[in-house]
């Protein structure tokens, strides 16, 4: 089935759909939050090996995140395809646009609040938990929870995390064996380089894991206010990814420079080779997570292997109190999340 998924079509549907209008709103406002919270962990290790100014780093971010989300939603848009499929609202498309403007809302109030304490959150997460809490305020019951994907997504974050330790620990131990016998000086040349490239990269996958979750949050808005809940035969329009991108990296640029300084300094104090390798080690892990249409987090990846390689000189190395915050966050994000989507959810049935 043919759909108008054009640009002129979503502005005069903003005009004409309030409810829409709010999604879009609250959408963008989560993309941003995301590129201003989230994407700071990409270029966290560079920055704090003094590799490259934070300022151009925070730029190159800007500029790679952009990248992502296009390439990658163009060649694959696999996890776009999959947040559609966490509730089930059994055909009532009210109550479904209510449940994703509900879990936007949660998303931008959580992740303000953990960036004013310095702790990197996950979308992914906040994502699952304000749906869930959103769709339980809408049917009071978790009837509206589809189980088998809800757990999908969860053996993701948790794979994610476990894969992103262990590729950590391994590339760092491979690459201190490959430069053992190699200059100091020399190596840290190379390693400075190449943590710049580590970095772009970083941003890229970013963009093209965490930039496709919402791309399709922001797609199945615009069709379920059109009484259409089956995306599965659309594809993204490229005005629509031009758009998340620019919101993406313009959060981006706007700083973000407390995430830096938790990820990539307080938890593990890294020399340039280590940050090197946690670069590469998170970019394998999220890219291959990208192309098989797994939502993964990227802050779990990329933190988890950051403790990967402090763990390969020594396990004293990582700084627990910081590891505790985060682990602390992550695991409040599920019932914090999925009670301000409830909340929300109930607040925008009385309103709408």
């Amino acid at each position: 089935m043919d759909y108008d998924i054009s640009f002129s079509f979503f502005i005069q549907q903003l005009g004409e759909q309030p409810m829409l209008l709010i999604s879009v709103l609250l959408t963008l406002g989560v993309i941003f939050v995301n590129g201003w919270t989230d994407a700071p962990n990409a270029i966290a290790t560079c920055v704090s090996t003094r590799c490259i100014d934070v300022n151009k780093a925070i730029l190159m971010a800007a500029v790679c995140n952009f990248a992502g989300v296009i390439v990658m939603t163009m060649a694959n848009a696999k996890v776009a395809m999959t947040i559609k499929n966490m509730v089930n609202f059994g055909g009532n498309n009210q109550d479904a646009l209510i449940a994703l403007c509900a879990a936007m809302a949660a998303i931008v109030l959580w992740a303000v609040g953990a960036w004013y304490f310095g702790i990197p959150t996950s979308e992914s997460h906040a994502l699952i938990a304000g749906l869930t809490g959103a769709a339980i305020a809408l049917q009071g019951d978790l009837s509206g929870v589809n189980g088998s994907e809800w757990m999908k997504v969860v053996y993701g974050l948790v794979i994610s995390t476990v894969i992103g330790f262990f590729m950590g620990f391994l590339v760092c131990k491979l690459i201190s064996m490959i430069f053992s016998g190699i200059d100091r000086k020399k190596a840290n040349t190379f390693f400075t380089g190449g943590q710049v490239a580590g970095g772009a990269a970083m941003a890229f996958v970013h963009g093209a894991q965490d930039g496709q979750k919402f791309l399709g949050v922001l797609l199945l808005g615009f069709f379920l206010v059109n009484g259409i809940d089956d995306t599965s035969s659309a594809s993204i329009p490229i005005w629509m990814m031009i758009l998340c991108s620019v919101v993406m990296g313009v959060g981006t640029s706007v700083g973000g420079k407390k995430i830096i300084k938790s990820v990539g300094m307080d938890m593990v104090k890294l020399e340039k080779y280590q940050g090197f390798s946690a670069d590469i080690a998170a970019s394998i892990c999220i890219f291959l997570s990208t192309i098989l249409g797994i939502p993964v987090s990227t802050t779990h990846v990329k933190t988890t292997s950051i403790m990967g390689v402090g763990a390969v000189k020594r396990m004293s190395a990582i700084n627990y109190k910081v590891v505790q915050e985060m682990v602390l966050a992550w695991v409040l994000t599920f019932p914090g999340c999925g009670f301000i989507g409830f909340i929300m959810a109930k607040l925008f049935l009385i309103l709408f």
